[in-house]
Parts: structure tokens; C-alpha cells; sequence
């Protein structure tokens, strides 16, 4: 069905959205279909989230992964922290190489790792892999990891679904990152090496149960492969961010994986804009289809406060969201010079239930901040 669309301009506002503010006001935007559909800017005398408090289930949340009880177990014990129909999101904490394969039947995962090193195994051949890195396997893959360091990463999985790249549209296919920087397994010594005729077993998760098929030999067997479908590597320093220095683009510009109920995005350093006129932090936003997490990796989120490396926060669907009150102070005074953070960004059609275990390593003070 089309939108209702007829531009219309009511009372003391901006010509552009996020440039020119009329004096002493906060811009909104109300959104839909996550910054790709219709949207209207309003201009407010109060920032939208100078709440006195929020009570009910669309309060802000902040949450702390470094608090979780660690398994030091594989990516089927990985603790499950936020989830719907369409996706899982887990933490994965390894530092045993993996005697053992697995394989999700229930859909992609996409892997992103926060800290630690090491060699993934899978039916393609090995690929090494380091802090900063996305691994995305293909559903049914088999593969298994050999950390050379604890690894501490994020498992998002599209259950019942696949991760594929975003349209690029006017900015060509090469931008953000050219796809010919995706590095895919390779069928080398290392891979060749590991191919012996001992017991193994896989595990396959289907419909969140495991099922164990055993071998007499190491089915990771390959000699050879061709075609279209394979795991790909991607890290966070080889993406070049969209940027404007009269425009503060939205977090869309900024999309690296998507799948047909959501969308994942990176968050990289990035000159602030320097014309004085526009907003050169993120603009308060109702955007009404979408819940927003965002997991921080590195750095000091500009537009957040007492958010660190390791923590993940929530913003539903619902409930208007944008900078800290410090981020609006300290705006001037970054305008010219680099932000400094790398995050990952999973906006959700559908709202996400919250675990037990992510209930447990929350900070319920985070509403609170925007006091």
C-alpha cells in the first residue's frame, strides 16, 4: 500500500531536515521503515528525551556482556541473550579449539568478533581470522574454531533466513566496502593438513534442537569447490563510511549486512561534519518499526554516556531515543575532528524478547542518563 504523501510545512521550521535549526530548538524526526520511508522533522522547545522517568517495557536498557557467567564453551552453548522469529543473538566465549563441527540447519550466522584470534575450519577450507572481524557462514555450513587467543564475539544468527549485501543505489557497488574485499576460505596446506581418518562428530542445531551425526573420518574433506554461495571476512577497518560535512547522514548509510526482517550496521570513525549550521549528532528520532541494539566494540560511542567497550543497549520500538545531554553540550567543540568508535548496529522489525541471562548483566540506571 502507498503512503499518504503530501509535503506540508506548519509553523517556525527548517527548510532541510538536520541543518538550520530554528534558534533554541530540538529537532525529531519521525521515521518509518528504518530512515527508507516517509519521515517528518518537528522542532521542539525541550529535548524529546528530558523525561522525569519511564515506566513499562519501552524504557532505554543498557546491558554489560563482560558481567556474563563465562562458559568458555562452544557456539551452541553460547549465552542467548536477545531474540524473536527472525533472529537470535548470542555471546560466543571460546578458548578450546573445538574437537568437534557444527552446523546451523536453522539459518545464517554472521559472527563478529570482539576480542580474541584464530582459525576457522569449515567445508570451504581455513581462513584466519582477529578481533574486528565479521565471519558470515552460510546456512548448513560445517565448520569448527581453533582460537590462538580467547575469543569474546557476538553470534547473530537470521533464523530461517540469509544475510546479504545492501543496495548501494547512487553511491556505486563499491561503496562502503567493495565486495572484492571479502576474503572467502581457501583450500590450502592447513586445510589439507587436518583431513584424517579419525572419529568426528557434528552437531547439527535444527529448530534449536541437536541432533549428533558421527564419522569415521573428518568430513571437512574437501578438495575442491566453485559457485556463488561461501562464507565470507569482512573487518570494520577495511569500511569506508559514507560522510557528508553539511549533512549528518542516517545510521541506514551506515548498513553492512541485511536480512529480510533486519538489518545490521557498522559504526566506524568518521570526520564529524564541519559546517556549523548542521547537526553534527545523531538526531532524536521516533522511529516506529524498528527496535535499535547496538553493541560497542571500541572506542567512546560520541553520543552516548557511560557506555563502554562490551556493553550493548536497547532502544524499542516506541519510545523517541537520540543523544545524551553531554553529546549536545560537547557538540561544537567536536565539530572538525574524528569520532571515535566502532560499534555494531542490529535494528529488529520485530521487537526482541530479552533473556533471562541479559536480564542478569543489565544497568538499570541507563534510563536515568538523559536527566
Amino acid at each position: 500500500m502507498p503512503w499518504i504523501n503530501i509535503p506540508k510545512v506548519e509553523g517556525e521550521s527548517s527548510r532541510q531536515a538536520h541543518a538550520d535549526l530554528p534558534e533554541g530548538t530540538y529537532e525529531r524526526e519521525l521515521g518509518r521503515e528504518g530512515f527508507y520511508g516517509p519521515a517528518t522533522q518537528m522542532y521542539h522547545k525541550h529535548p524529546p528525551t528530558s523525561w522525569s522517568k519511564v515506566e513499562g517495557p519501552l524504557k532505554p536498557r543498557a546491558f554489560d556482556t563482560k558481567k556474563i557467567k563465562r562458559k568458555r564453551d562452544g557456539p551452541w552453548n553460547a549465552s542467548l541473550l536477545f531474540s524473536n522469529q527472525s533472529i537470535k543473538i548470542r555471546m560466543l566465549d571460546m578458548v578450546n579449539a573445538m574437537d568437534y563441527l557444527v552446523r546451523n540447519a536453522d539459518g545464517d550466522e554472521l559472527i563478529f568478533i570482539h576480542q580474541g584470534a584464530g582459525e576457522l575450519f569449515c567445508d570451504y577450507g581455513h581462513l584466519s581470522f582477529s578481533a574486528g572481524d565479521y565471519l558470515m557462514l552460510p546456512r548448513g555450513t560445517l565448520w569448527r574454531m581453533e582460537p590462538s587467543e580467547p575469543i569474546w564475539g557476538l553470534m547473530i544468527e537470521a533464523s530461517n533466513d540469509s544475510f546479504r549485501l545492501p543496495e548501494k543505489g547512487l553511491v556505486s557497488h563499491q561503496a562502503i566496502f567493495d565486495p572484492a574485499i571479502l576474503d572467502a576460505p581457501a583450500i590450502d596446506d592447513a586445510f589439507m593438513s587436518q583431513q584424517t581418518d579419525s572419529e568426528w562428530q557434528v552437531f547439527v542445531k535444527r529448530r534449536n534442537a541437536l541432533s549428533i551425526i558421527s564419522y569415521p573420518f573428518n568430513p571437512l574433506d574437501a578438495v575442491g569447490w566453485h559457485g556463488t554461495l561461501m562464507p565470507v571476512r569482512l573487518n570494520w577497518r577495511d569500511i569506508r563510511p559514507l560522510m557528508s560535512h553539511r549533512y549528518h547522514v542516517p545510521p541506514s548509510a551506515h548498513s553492512t549486512f541485511i536480512s529480510s526482517r533486519f538489518v545490521v550496521c557498522t559504526f566506524v570513525p568518521r570526520p564529524f561534519e564541519t559546517d556549523p549550521n548542521v547537526l553534527n549528532v545523531p538526531f532524536f528520532h521516533s522511529n516506529d518499526d524498528y527496535d535499535e541494539l547496538i553493541f560497542y566494540h571500541q572506542g567512546q560511542f560520541f553520543s552516548r554516556d557511560h557506555i563502554y567497550p562490551g556493553m550493548m543497549t536497547l532502544h524499542p520500538s516506541g519510545i523517541t531515543h537520540g543523544p545524551h545531554p553531554k553529546a549536545l553540550r560537547n557538540a561544537e567543540k567536536k565539530r572538525g575532528t574524528m569520532t571515535d568508535e566502532v560499534a555494531v548496529m542490529i535494528d529488529t522489525r520485530d521487537a526482541l524478547e530479552v533473556s533471562e541471562q541479559a536480564c542478569e548483566i543489565e544497568w538499570p540506571g541507563y534510563v536515568d542518563t538523559w536527566k
